[in-house]
């Protein structure tokens, strides 16, 4: 653990570490829970755990592998709750690294599945309107609040809140896959990818809220994501001409 900080000084590193890691805990946690909203309510929980943690016990070397592993812990602890069959329960529990002893309070995110290309992919399942995969996908892995996507589309912010409703609502009614497509699947679901990591490096180059102009954070993200689809599609010219 680091060393001890006042409540304001661990409130503002929650708040750095919120826009670091919230996409990388929301989608390991989406790939447990499997419903949109359970996973950012158990996110959410993380989250306060950690202001309720850190300034007693210190904050953690890691603070992204803490809010992982509590995330995770937190997400089969609901499966439980709901009943769910204890041999499934043990089973995820057991797949996602975290057996039902319990494990260390600092699981290495490198030892995990970066599920974020997954959720990008979901977030822009064609099921859902264009508008609303773009909002959803802002959202679960840009990490941005709802005022900063409407900035971002230029329309107000209940249109946005709307959109991301009716948006979780299709994925969960729909059963839709929480997967990577293949083959012509996966190009034609590109354009909609694109258009979304061109908003994330937009609202972090010339940010609409925070003290920074720039957001390096969002920027970063938006660079990771494009090569990461670079390396999934390196015949895409399109995906290419993101780096």
């Amino acid at each position: 653990m680091g060393a001890h900080r006042t409540a304001p000084e661990v409130t503002a590193r929650v708040a750095e570490v919120f826009r670091l890691e919230y996409a990388r805990v929301v989608a390991s946690v989406l790939r447990i829970v499997r419903d949109i909203d359970v996973a950012e309510e158990v996110v959410q929980e993380a989250f306060a755990q950690a202001l309720d943690h850190w300034p007693a016990h210190g904050t953690p070397d890691r603070p992204g592998a803490w809010l992982l592993t509590t995330a995770r812990r937190r997400a089969l602890d609901r499966l439980r709750r709901a009943r769910r069959a204890d041999a499934h329960a043990e089973s995820l529990a057991y797949e996602t690294g975290l057996g039902a002893t319990g494990g260390p309070d600092v699981a290495d995110p490198e030892t995990i599945p970066d599920d974020r290309l997954r959720l990008i992919f979901t977030c822009c399942h064609p099921a859902l309107p264009a508008d609303s995969r773009v909002a959803l996908t802002l959202r679960l892995v840009g990490g941005l609040s709802t005022l900063e996507i409407a900035r971002a589309f230029l329309v107000p912010e209940p249109t946005i809140a709307q959109r991301l409703v009716r948006a979780k609502r299709a994925i969960r009614e729909r059963g839709l896959v929480y997967e990577v497509p293949e083959g012509d699947e996966l190009a034609a679901r590109l354009p909609a990818v694109l258009s979304v990591v061109y908003l994330i490096f937009n609202e972090g180059y010339a940010a609409h809220t925070g003290a920074a102009l720039v957001r390096d954070d969002l920027c970063a993200e938006a660079i990771r994501l494009g090569g990461m689809l670079a390396e999934l599609m390196p015949d895409e010219a399109e995906a290419l001409g993101l780096l």
